[in-house]
């Protein structure tokens, strides 16, 4: 790439940000933010590659030394403005006017280069400087844009990982939800059956002493003797008490809050204690283990070619001629041109892809054995008449 082209690429992929910049609404602020970064970018880029590139090898020819001055002038006029442009909010209503006042010296500047600086240029270094100083600014072009990539590649990396790490926090919330309500829902259904359980025979008890009471009062009846009815109605509170006082110390011990020990009843009461166990939960989040970065960057390599060049020379020599007969005219003034000619190398260099680097990412996957310890609840039964080395260990655990 020649340095005409490169110092021409420049401007005009800037102009065409202009222009889109210039389209965009003050309501637009996302997309004015993100045109106006990339504007910044190529501006900055497109001084800085002078003056590290260009500008040096400028001072050093006194013909083209008097121009370096006011290319840095212009530089810094344009740095400044892009500073007041880039502090400016871009929802401003100055901010339309700003930037066409930035774009106006950016086209002088542009206009200065192509009709001032790139003839001097021409005409004052040889092809070799020249040459030189592009491949510079080309290399110069290629390390901005790869460090571009690599700074976009770090920016993604960075938000998958957050993407993935807030999806692992909401996978165990989640968990942690769906737990907490087996557990409320085990618990309310233990509650449930132990007042079940402890209701059953009571509601039993009052069942048969209302029967036995209207037996009572039914026989009373009948007999039609007031002095037999009075000891039968006496008779129903009395069976009444028979049947509710084995309960009674049961239910009184039960309201009473902190009893750890449930007394059990006759008419084969159930008690429900419940016993839990751990669950093994495994989750799985995602960690960087590195970077892999390519780098490209441009290497000389001097090569050589053989060339067949042809050359004409004018030969001139002076013979006696075969008769003296005049054949052609004679005695006048005549002159005679011949040009001589030679073949010089030109060079020229042309791009081509030599191979392509593809960079991507591979999954696999592999299983992994995760050891952990769990608890759970066990009940040791002791049972009156049986020695200690017969008593059995029972393990319940609850069904999934």
């Amino acid at each position: 790439m020649t340095l005409r082209t490169l110092m021409l690429a420049g401007p005009a992929k800037l102009n065409e940000l202009f222009a889109k910049l210039a389209e965009t609404s003050d309501g637009a602020v996302k997309t004015r933010e993100k045109l106006f970064t990339e504007l910044k970018a190529e501006l900055e880029q497109h001084t800085n590659l002078e003056e590290q590139h260009l500008f040096p090898v400028l001072r050093r020819n006194p013909e083209t030394k008097g121009l370096v001055a006011g290319a840095i002038k212009d530089n810094k006029e344009l740095r400044a403005k892009l500073a007041e442009l880039d502090a400016l909010p871009k929802a401003d209503e100055a901010f339309p006017e700003r930037l066409k006042e930035l774009q106006k010296t950016f086209r002088q500047h542009a206009r200065d280069e192509k009709t001032e600086l790139l003839p001097a240029i021409q005409r004052a270094l040889s092809e070799e400087q020249v040459q030189g100083v592009a491949e510079r600014m080309e290399a110069g072009l290629a390390e901005a844009e790869q460090a571009r990539q690599d700074e976009a590649e770090e920016r993604r990396i960075t938000a998958r990982q957050e993407r993935e790490e807030a999806e692992f926090l909401t996978r165990q919330a989640e968990l942690h939800a769906e737990q907490s309500q087996a557990a409320d829902t085990r618990t309310e259904e233990a509650a449930r059956r132990v007042a079940d359980t402890a209701m059953r025979p009571i509601e039993a008890a009052t069942e048969t002493t209302q029967q036995v009471t209207r037996m009572a009062t039914g026989n009373a009846g009948a007999s039609g003797d007031t002095d037999r009815r009075s000891p039968a109605r006496a008779a129903a509170p009395l069976l009444t008490s028979m049947f509710f006082w084995p309960w009674a110390g049961p239910m009184q011990g039960r309201q009473q809050a902190g009893s750890a020990v449930a007394t059990r009843g006759p008419f084969s009461m159930e008690e429900v204690i419940p016993l839990g166990e751990e669950v093994l939960e495994v989750g799985k989040r995602t960690e960087n283990r590195g970077t892999t970065r390519i780098h490209r960057y441009v290497v000389q390599t001097p090569v050589e070619q053989q060339v067949t060049l042809q050359s004409e020379r004018v030969v001139v020599e002076r013979r006696r001629p075969m008769s003296d007969r005049v054949t052609g005219e004679v005695l006048t003034e005549v002159t005679v041109e011949v040009v001589e000619t030679a073949e010089v190398p030109v060079v020229e260099k042309r791009t081509r892809l030599r191979e392509e680097i593809v960079v991507r990412t591979e999954r696999t996957q592999r299983v992994e054995t995760v050891r952990e310890t769990v608890r759970r609840d066990e009940v040791d039964i002791r049972q009156p008449g049986k020695a200690r080395s017969d008593q059995q260990l029972r393990h319940v655990t609850a069904e999934r």
